[in-house]
Parts: structure tokens; sequence; C-alpha cells
């Protein structure tokens, strides 16, 4: 099992909200429709006046996330619809092996 994390930030008011709804109302329900996507976290915490996002999904294997981030799986995928709301964001992803689950 692989965890996929990346990092975002808005503008605390309406674009925050606008990031939400737009991974939690498109970019999560497209990924349940592929091949070794199990679940997926949007955390969120307030730095002052932006908010902090962090996009957390598991997959099964590297070769799952292939198949949503082509195969650079390192690189981010912000489209645009994101990317216009977001005061900053990582250009790349970290993948991390499950070592225990309890």
């Amino acid at each position: 099992m692989i965890v996929r994390i990346w990092r975002g930030q808005a503008p605390l008011g309406a674009k925050a909200d606008a990031y939400h709804a737009h991974v939690t109302g498109t970019v999560f329900p497209q990924l349940k429709a592929l091949a070794g996507h199990q679940e997926a976290w949007l955390l969120r915490r307030e730095v002052g006046s932006e908010v902090e996002f962090l996009a957390v999904t598991v997959w099964e294997s590297l070769a799952s996330i292939r198949s949503f981030a082509g195969g650079d799986i390192g690189a981010a995928i912000v489209e645009p619809q994101a990317r216009s709301v977001l005061s900053d964001f990582d250009d790349f992803a970290r993948h991390y092996e499950v070592a225990f689950k309890a």
C-alpha cells in the first residue's frame, strides 16, 4: 500500500472554500473510478490568512498511481481550476510505503 501526499495553500475564505469543493466534489470522486485507488483525505489547517491543504491518497501500488499521475509519479497533478484559487502549491508529490497500519 502506498500513500501519496501533496501540499497546497489558498487564501482563507472563498478561495480556500472553492479549492475544498473542487477536490471533494470533482477530483476525489474521479479517483474512485481508478483501479488501485483505495481512499482519500483532504487535511486542512489555518496558518495566518491562508489555509494549508494536504491531499492524502492511498493506492494499492506505485503502478496504480501511474494510472492517475502518468509516467512521472513524483510530479504533482494540479488542475487549472485548482491553480486559479491556490496561492502556493508544491509541484511534486511524495510517496510513502505503508509500514504499519493498526
